[in-house]
C-alpha cells in the first residue's frame, strides 16, 4: 500500500501478546486514517454498554498517510476510545512527533486491548514491540516518566518518542490526559482508559518510511500547502502571539465564558494578555520539526510562591479556564496551574471547569468550609487554584468527587448543583461562548464527543471571522450572508462544515492549518499523491461525513438520543454581567428549530437523531449494521 506503512499492531495487555495485522486497502480508502480508523475499529469491535474502564474497552492510536513532518501540521496523532467521562465516543488529538515516529517504528495504527495485572510500558523499535515491567515508573509524573524512558531506550543517537500518563491517569481521574511531554491528548479521558489498562507509557523509535505513489507530486503538493500557510496572515498572528493572543479580542466580542458561564465576557482579557507577555512568556516553539506556524509558547513564573520552571504550555484554553472561568487575575497562578496539569497529566479545560463548578457550589453554601478543608473558594481566590488541582489529581477530600467529572459530581452532590454543571453529554465546555455567534451553539450540542469547539472547527470563526474554510465550493454558504446573531440557517451550515472540518482529525493534521488557508483541495492533492488514489475534495469530504456519521451511530448504540444534543440553559441565556449583560442578541431562542435543520441536513431522524437507513446506505455504512446495531430502528 502506497502512503501507508501498511501495518496495525495489536497488543493484548491481558495476555501480553503482540501481533501484526495488515491494513485492508478498501477500508483504508473508506476511512483513510486518524479518527476514521479509530471509529471503524471501535464500532466494529466494541459491544454496546462496554465498561470504559474495563478490559473490553480499547485504545486506538491512529496515524494517516499525511502523518509526516513534510506535511503542514502533519505531526499529530489521534487517540480514540469509549470515554469514561461521557460513556460515549471519545477521542483526542496530540501534536508533537509521536505520530510520525510511530510510523517510523513500523506501524500506522496501535490497538491496546485487555488490561494488565501489573504496571507495564510498551516499547516499539523498528517493528519490534515489547511489553515490559513498569513498577519503577509507578507514581512518577509525566516529566519524570518521559525523562527516564528517553534515557533508557535511546535509539542510536536519537531519543524515542514517549507518550505516557501521569498521576491523574494512575488515579483514574475521569478526565486524565495522555501526554507527549507538554503536549496533550487532553480531552475525553484517554489517560483514564490507559490507567485502567495499567499501561503507563509507550515509547517508539525507528527509521522506516512509507513509500509515496508519486514522490515528486507529493513534494509539489506539500510545498504548495506550506507556501499557502506561510503567506497567510492568520499564520502570522499565531506565530507572533500564540493562541493566548486571542484573549483580548474574544473578551471584547463576547466569546470568553466567565464565572462558570454566567457571562460571555469579563473585561480583563487585554490586561491579562499584556501581563503574560511581559512576565511569563519566554519564547515561541514549534510542536514538531517543520511546523510552519509555531504557535507554541515556552513560559515560566520567575519568582514568588508559584515559581514555575520553563515549560511549553499556556495556550488559550488552558489560560482562559484558569482566569476568566474563575475570575482569577493572577497570571502567575494560571501559568502554574497549567504546568501542574501537564506534569500530572490532566485535561486543563475540564479541571478549570470543575473548579468553577465547585466555586459556585460554595457560593450557594452547597460546600461548607469543612468540605473544602479550609480552602477559600470564593470567586477570584487565586491561592486556592493550585491546591484544588492537586486535590482533584490525587483524589483528596472534595477532589475525589470532582475527579468524576462535572456531570457525575453534580449527581453525587445533589442539593440543586446540577444547574451549575455546564456540559454536553458529560464533557465540560471550553473557553468559547455560543452567545458570541449562534453556529457555535449547534456545534456544541451536536459534537460527537460532547461540548467541543472544534467540531466544526470553532464555529465562531464562521460567524465572526467570516471564514468559510474553503467549503463554499462544497455546499457551505458565504458567511457574509449571515450576521453573527442570526440563528436560522446555521444548523444547515454546521452540518455541512462538520463534513469538511473533521478532515484534520481523519488526516492527523493540525487544525490551525485550516485557519491558515488549507482546504479540502490541498488535503486531497497531498493524499492522492502519496496513496495513488486520485481522490478529489468531494470524495474526501464524503469520507468526513462517513466518519462523523459512524461516530454518531456509536453514540446512538450507547443509548444517546436527541435530548443529549441539548445545550445547557445558561449557555443559551442572557449574560448576568459584563458588556453583554441582558443583551437579547445573545439568547439562542430557536435551538430546537436549529436542531431540526441540522438533522435534516445530516439525514437523521428528527425525533431521535438516529441516522436514517437511507443515509446509512448512501455513506456505505450498511455493512456495519447488524442485530446489535439496528437500534430498534426500522425505516421511518
Amino acid at each position: 500500500m502506497k502512503g501507508y506503512i501498511g501495518k496495525t499492531l495489536r497488543v493484548n495487555l491481558t495476555t501480553g501478546l503482540c501481533h501484526e495485522e495488515a491494513i485492508d486497502p478498501k477500508t483504508a480508502r473508506r476511512f483513510v486514517g486518524g479518527t476514521g480508523y479509530g471509529i471503524e475499529i471501535l464500532f466494529r469491535e466494541l459491544k454496546a454498554g462496554v465498561d470504559p474502564l474495563g478490559p473490553d474497552n480499547k485504545l486506538v492510536f491512529a496515524t494517516s498517510p499525511l502523518t509526516s513532518n513534510l506535511v503542514p501540521g502533519g505531526g499529530s496523532i489521534m487517540v480514540c476510545f469509549k470515554s469514561p467521562l461521557t460513556g460515549a465516543w471519545g477521542e483526542s488529538r496530540c501534536g508533537g512527533n509521536f505520530g510520525p515516529d510511530l510510523r517510523k517504528a513500523g506501524f500506522d495504527i496501535l490497538i491496546l486491548e485487555g488490561s494488565s495485572k501489573k504496571p507495564v510500558y510498551l516499547s516499539i523499535v523498528d517493528g519490534t514491540p515489547s511489553l515490559k515491567d513498569a513498577a519503577f515508573l509507578q507514581g512518577k509524573d509525566v516529566y519524570e516518566k518521559t525523562d527516564i524512558l528517553e534515557k533508557k531506550l535511546i535509539h542510536g543517537s536519537k531519543k524515542p518518542s514517549v507518550m505516557c500518563i501521569g498521576q491523574a491517569g494512575e488515579n483514574l481521574v475521569a478526565f486524565a490526559s495522555i501526554m507527549y511531554r507538554d503536549r496533550a491528548a487532553g480531552r475525553s479521558g484517554g489517560g483514564t482508559v490507559m490507567g485502567a489498562k495499567n499501561i503507563l507509557a509507550i515509547a517508539v523509535a525507528g527509521s522506516r518510511q512509507a513509500e509515496h505513489a508519486d514522490a515528486k507530486e507529493f513534494m509539489t503538493a506539500s510545498r504548495t500547502a506550506m507556501k499557502t500557510v506561510r503567506e497567510n496572515e492568520m499564520r502570522d498572528g499565531f506565530n507572533e502571539f500564540g493562541t493566548v493572543g486571542d484573549m483580548p479580542d474574544n473578551d471584547e466580542e463576547g466569546d470568553w465564558p466567565s464565572k462558570n458561564w454566567r457571562s460571555n465576557n469579563w473585561g480583563q482579557g487585554a490586561e491579562l494578555f499584556e501581563d503574560f507577555q511581559k512576565n511569563n512568556l519566554v519564547s515561541s516553539k514549534q510542536c514538531y520539526s517543520g511546523c510552519p506556524i509555531g504557535c507554541g509558547r515556552v513560559c515560566e513564573v520567575k519568582k514568588g510562591a508559584y515559581k514555575t520552571p520553563k515549560h511549553e504550555g499556556a495556550e488559550y484554553e488552558s489560560i482562559s479556564v484558569f482566569t476568566a472561568f474563575l475570575l482569577n487575575k493572577d497570571m502567575d497562578v494560571a501559568v502554574h496551574c497549567d504546568y501542574l496539569c501537564n506534569r500530572w497529566g490532566i485535561d486543563t479545560i475540564s479541571t478549570g471547569a470543575l473548579i468553577s463548578f465547585a466555586m459556585e457550589c460554595h457560593e450557594h453554601d452547597i460546600f461548607t468550609d469543612d468540605d473544602l478543608d479550609g480552602i477559600d473558594l470564593t470567586w477570584g481566590a487565586s491561592d486556592a487554584l493550585p491546591r484544588m488541582v492537586q486535590k482533584i489529581v490525587f483524589r483528596e477530600g472534595i477532589g475525589d468527587i470532582l475527579a468524576n467529572g462535572v456531570r457525575k459530581a453534580a449527581e453525587i452532590i445533589g442539593k440543586g448543583s446540577k444547574k451549575f454543571a455546564i456540559h454536553v453529554k458529560g464533557l465540560e465546555g471550553p473557553a468559547h461562548d455560543p452567545r458570541s455567534g449562534k453556529l457555535l451553539g449547534i456545534a456544541y450540542g451536536t459534537a460527537n464527543r460532547g461540548m467541543c469547539h472544534i467540531h466544526p472547527l470553532e464555529g465562531m470563526a464562521y460567524d465572526r471571522g467570516k471564514m468559510d474554510w474553503g467549503m463554499m465550493d462544497h455546499g457551505v454558504s458565504d458567511p457574509e450572508k449571515y450576521d453573527r446573531w442570526d440563528e436560522m440557517g446555521k444548523g444547515t451550515e454546521c452540518a455541512l462544515l462538520q463534513r469538511g472540518l473533521i478532515l484534520p482529525d481523519v488526516l492527523c493534521t493540525c487544525k490551525f492549518m485550516s485557519y491558515a488557508g488549507l482546504n479540502p483541495d490541498h488535503w486531497a492533492s497531498m493524499l492522492s499523491a502519496t496513496t495513488g488514489w486520485d481522490m478529489d475534495a468531494d470524495e474526501l469530504i464524503r469520507v468526513g461525513e462517513r466518519v462523523h456519521t459512524l461516530q454518531r451511530l456509536f453514540n446512538m448504540r450507547e443509548g444517546l438520543r436527541r435530548q443529549d444534543d441539548m445545550l445547557p440553559k445558561r449557555v443559551r441565556s442572557t449574560p448576568e454581567f459584563g458588556t453583554y449583560k441582558d443583551n437579547k442578541d445573545c439568547v439562542i431562542e430557536n435551538y430546537d428549530a436549529l436542531l431540526d435543520e441540522y438533522y435534516t441536513a445530516c439525514g437523521w431522524n428528527l425525533e431521535t437523531g438516529i441516522p436514517t437507513p437511507a443515509t446509512i446506505e448512501r455513506l456505505d455504512l450498511t455493512r456495519y449494521m447488524n442485530k446489535q446495531n439496528d437500534f430498534g430502528l426500522h425505516p421511518e
